[in-house]
């Protein structure tokens, strides 16, 4: 079965939601251009989502996605969290912060039972987790709105386990692809596999559609990931130019230097994830020991973006990226889309 007979949409594209980078905006767009637009919700109170459920149902009746993180809280740690304050202490002088005023905490939340009211208020098309799934009596409360339920693999290993936990489709999400990685099984960067690599491995060991997500930027790669069985691709970073993307303009202008690099990274959050190489990733090193569990690194770091932003720098900030830009473009969404899926 290919997505758009699962999701009932007419092209087999799904927005990939980015949480920071936009809001109903962009998933009205490509819900009503025939694509199955996504709403990122983990970093949204049970009333926020209401009001941005409000703003889509009176834009379109198109399906949405609704897209939550399904991760396990970690315990505070004091220890770490102060050792990941030293090694961010040059900054704090250099930008005059007082490390002391910082608070500490969680800067996402996993999908809980308020959450689930509202999924039961609205009924959306789809819901999609990212790190694995909730408890199954969230889950089955969610089943029981009738939405259908994706989640991300990073292995075939997931992949398999989020088939005997009953989802109804499993999004393949290669090295490549921007933003947090989705693992939740093994968190060894080693064991991360591309897209081309992932799909097809990943549809030779379950019976649910895959969706190919990961390096995709153009009908090249829309095509090849078709062609090799997947049931429809999930593109994020070719949004983030669009007229309905909320990235700062720092963030843009980094998108359109194509040569600068991108890697994974726990600085800005404590989970690994894509994004543009800048000062402080350059410096400390992408992946620090020191930095807490996620999400609890985002706070220490969060004064040194503000700090910088001001400045009109991005050197403290998450440049959220997949490897491939090369589809970006700064047109509606709508219109990019109907390119991307020409002669598909």
């Amino acid at each position: 079965m290919d997505i758009q007979q699962l999701f009932g949409i007419e092209l087999p594209l799904i927005q990939a939601p980015m949480a920071g980078a936009q809001d109903t905006a962009l998933a009205i767009a490509v819900s009503k251009a025939g694509g199955l637009g996504s709403l990122p919700c983990a970093m949204l109170t049970p009333d926020q989502l209401r009001a941005e459920l409000e703003t889509i149902r009176a834009a379109t009746d198109k399906p949405v996605n609704l897209n939550f993180f399904a991760h396990t809280p970690p315990v505070a740690d004091p220890e770490r969290e102060q050792l990941w304050r030293k090694q961010l202490e040059p900054y704090y002088r250099e930008y005059g912060i007082d490390p002391d005023t910082i608070s500490a905490g969680p800067g996402r939340t996993p999908f809980d039972s308020e959450m689930a009211a509202v999924i039961e208020q609205y009924r959306p098309a789809v819901v999609s987790f990212h790190f694995g799934l909730p408890c199954p009596d969230l889950l089955q409360r969610v089943r029981d709105c009738g939405s259908k339920v994706i989640s991300s693999a990073t292995t075939v290993a997931e992949a398999v386990w989020l088939e005997q936990q009953g989802v109804d489709a499993v999004i393949a999400q290669g090295v490549e692809a921007g933003g947090h990685r989705g693992f939740f099984l093994n968190r060894d960067l080693n064991c991360q596999t591309g897209t081309m690599a992932l799909v097809p491995q990943i549809i030779s060991a379950i019976g649910l559609p895959v969706i190919a997500a990961g390096g995709i930027a153009d009908q090249r790669g829309i095509h090849g990931a078709l062609a090799m069985g997947a049931a429809g691709v999930q593109l994020g970073t070719v949004f983030l130019l669009c007229d309905e993307s909320r990235i700062s303009d720092i963030h843009r202008q980094a998108l359109l230097e194509q040569t600068a690099p991108t890697a994974l990274t726990n600085i800005f959050s404590g989970g690994a994830a894509r994004g543009i190489v800048n000062r402080v990733m350059a410096e400390l090193g992408a992946m620090v020991p020191q930095a807490p569990e996620f999400p609890m690194a985002a706070t220490s770091i969060a004064p040194l973006r503000a700090a910088a932003e001001r400045q009109k720098s991005g050197q403290f900030s998450p440049l959220w990226s997949g490897q491939n830009r090369s589809g970006c473009r700064a047109v509606p969404a709508a219109e990019l889309l109907r390119e991307l899926c020409r002669e598909v």
